[in-house]
């Protein structure tokens, strides 16, 4: 089966060597990859160029969070790259504007406003000082995104769907915390399996450890791909 590209495999290694022995172990069944913070403070960025230029597909998840001035500066410096097809801010308003002036108008690298981490339940935000729920602190932060000019937003499986009625159809609607059926939710509070979020709206899907940490990686990016190919297939025939 061919690589789905709306299937994003997290390169979360220590090393830009494990990544990219990884990389070449997902062959063609992948080609779509993200790079997180840990590949950011190890040669991420080249990393990124040299996938770029073996024909992958690149989301930096970098989730710039500072003055509007220096998340400017930052963005353009991504896009200039040209090794960035999606690059993702935090979804406040002043933040997703500063990245829409960096971008200046080059549509190549899209940019992602992160709603609420995966991680986070309403309990948590609580503790955090905030009085708002998780689904209306994504409301919020959805229309917002809409507001300042930005591509699409990153949210749980769960807020897909508000995520896609907001939005509309050329949103983008990028869930991380993927994980198929039975498997381990790791340190994610909202999870879902790819053919749920896929039906909720998503229009890409994040997956890292249920592909990364088993022990044939390409076989399970196989299997998370077969069952996209079903769930898309059950969508459109009512099923």
């Amino acid at each position: 089966m061919p690589a789905d590209p709306r299937l994003i495999v997290a390169l979360d290694t220590p090393t830009r060597k494990e990544a990219e022995r990884l990389a070449a172990s997902l062959d063609e069944a992948v080609s779509f990859y993200k790079i997180g913070l840990q590949l950011f403070a190890s040669d991420g960025m080249a990393l990124a160029r040299d996938l770029k230029a073996q024909g992958k597909q690149l989301f930096l998840d970098w989730k710039l969070h500072d003055i509007g001035a220096t998340v400017e500066k930052a963005t353009a410096a991504v896009v200039a790259s040209g090794a960035c097809d999606l690059l993702t801010v935090h979804a406040e308003p002043q933040v997703m504007a500063a990245a829409v002036r960096g971008r200046a108008g080059e549509r190549s690298a899209r940019i992602l406003g992160v709603t609420v981490l995966t991680s986070l339940d309403d309990d948590a935000l609580s503790a955090l000082g905030y009085g708002l729920s998780v689904r209306d602190l994504v409301e919020r932060r959805i229309r917002q995104a809409l507001d300042a000019g930005v591509d699409g937003v990153v949210a749980s499986p769960f807020e897909a769907a508000l995520a896609r009625k907001i939005g509309g159809p050329d949103f983008l609607v990028v869930t991380p915390g993927v994980r198929p059926a039975g498997a381990s939710m790791d340190d994610q509070a909202r999870a879902s399996t790819p053919a749920d979020a896929l039906r909720s709206g998503a229009s890409h899907l994040v997956c890292g450890r249920p592909i990364t940490a088993a022990r044939d990686p390409h076989a399970a990016a196989v299997a998370i791909t077969t069952e996209m190919a079903q769930a898309l297939k059950s969508k459109t025939t009512g099923a």
